[in-house]
């Protein structure tokens, strides 16, 4: 039964985040495209990208291939001789039940323990290589600006990519705007030995230079040319090497699934109390704050029969100003407060979501080993069709219990339980039909049923 087992596990688990990783290069095959990355970067990132969907894909895997070994145990009549043996279905499936315990205890301490730390790192690596700029890259006949303060146009280049012709240079690091320009007849483009300058070694040209002494002055301003034989420009391409920035910025205000379970309790708490305390804070200082403004206020107005109507005016204005400057205090704090929450709520999620994976896995193989066993087919055609049915379904209803708990519709508890509520009485069902032979997807029992029922009202039958 193991052996049966892990193949297919093997297969569809490469399949699956296969599938999944393609989705994500299609996404961000702009950030990483045209960046000069070395082959080790991009395979360390699609690596790491491949770990972070693991939490979609194995449980996915394990529903297909439980599906595909009953399947083929069932078709190839192995079921039928095994429980002709005396076997049971559950002590048919016990080995794949201890192993795929296994594996949920292994998923839940990858969940808590590695997942966070390959997010972590994923999450650094893909904002470098988006920060990265396109690789160097200077067409003929096209402005380029991809260096910092330069506008670099070349009119021709040779077959070598080095000679170039027509060159025109706008050099604005003195933003000041187009006050100094480099245009030449010929020269030669390279890049240095250790890739980090661009080099332009120009010829026949001449720079043209206003003379600005005080750039708040707009009145007209001298003129300086210079001619020149050969000239060499060097411009730094520091902008264009992958950096790897520190991850400590990550650390210090990390996100919901760069944490184990404690830390999430942990930020989860800490985040609550501090609210808690903002909360109150803010009632007092409003209170006191407003309330006294309000006072001063009408007692400026005392008695308001016998103020002049500047006093009026002034005084109105002043309250409705008040009013204003409330509302606008009370606008940020609630933001503040809404923001708050929803941080929480996304670390209380997360902490379920290290249990749900786990028992997922273990949930979606009791539907997948009875319903092979029930539709008796194995292979790639209708167990793929069913798994995916399922696990869509399944998927779909997890999003929107998820949603609805972080728009606080429901507890996080009930919406991150109860798709596992609402599909493990499926499981219990099917196993309980295949362990006792039922034609659940049989048309013909179907039909009698029907007849049964027209039989009843006096129908005609039709015929199996």
């Amino acid at each position: 039964m193991l052996k049966s087992f892990i193949g297919p596990l093997a297969l569809t688990l490469a399949i699956a985040l296969f599938v999944l990783l393609m989705q994500f290069i299609y996404i961000y095959i702009d950030d990483i495209v045209g960046k000069g990355l070395g082959l080790y970067i991009i395979i360390k990132l699609l690596g790491m990208v491949t770990l972070t969907l693991m939490p979609m894909g194995l449980p996915l895997a394990i529903l297909l291939a439980s599906i595909m070994t009953f399947g083929n145990l069932a078709e190839n009549n192995e079921l039928a001789s095994m429980k002709a043996a005396g076997l049971s279905l559950p002590k048919i499936m016990s080995p794949l039940i201890v192993l795929i315990f296994v594996i949920s205890i292994g998923a839940f301490f990858f969940a808590n323990n590695v997942l966070p730390w390959v997010m972590l790192k994923k999450d650094s690596v893909l904002f470098d290589i988006r920060s990265a700029k396109p690789a160097l890259n200077i067409q003929q006949e096209v402005f380029y600006n991809g260096i910092d303060n330069y506008s670099i146009y070349i009119g021709k280049k040779d077959q070598d990519q080095q000679t170039i012709h027509d060159v025109m240079i706008y050099d604005h690091s003195s933003d000041l705007g187009n006050t100094k320009m480099v245009k030449a007849r010929d020269g030669k483009m390279k890049m240095s030995s250790d890739q980090h300058y661009l080099i332009l070694e120009l010829y026949h040209g001449n720079t043209y230079q206003e003379l600005i002494e005080n750039e708040t002055q707009h009145a007209t301003h001298p003129f300086m040319v210079n001619n020149f034989k050969q000239q060499t420009l060097y411009f730094d391409l520091s902008g264009f090497r992958f950096m790897r920035t520190s991850e400590d910025a990550y650390k210090n205000s990390p996100q919901s699934q760069m944490l184990n379970i404690k830390q999430l309790t942990y930020v989860a708490d800490s985040m609550t109390k501090l609210q808690a305390k903002n909360k109150n804070q803010f009632y007092t200082d409003f209170s006191r704050n407003f309330y006294s403004s309000t006072r001063y206020n009408a007692l400026k107005l005392r008695p308001i029969s016998q103020a002049a109507d500047g006093a009026k005016a002034s005084a109105i204005d002043n309250a409705i100003q008040t009013v204003r400057n409330a509302m606008a205090q009370v606008k940020v704090r609630d933001d503040d407060q809404t923001s708050t929450n929803d941080q929480i709520l996304r670390m209380r999620t997360e902490w379920h979501k290290k249990f749900t994976f786990a028992i997922s896995c273990l949930m979606l193989f009791f539907i997948g080993a009875p319903l092979g066993a029930i539709i008796k087919k194995g292979g790639l055609g209708l167990p793929v069709v069913m798994s995916l049915i399922l696990f869509i379904v399944y998927y779909i209803v997890t999003i929107i219990c998820q949603k609805s708990a972080m728009e606080e519709a429901l507890t996080v508890t009930t919406g991150m339980w109860l798709p596992i509520a609402v599909f493990m009485p499926l499981g219990v069902f099917l196993t309980y039909k295949a362990a006792n032979d039922s034609a659940l997807f049989d048309r013909d029992a179907y039909i009698n049923l029907w007849n049964k029922v027209k039989k009843l009202f006096g129908g005609k039958t039709a015929k199996a």
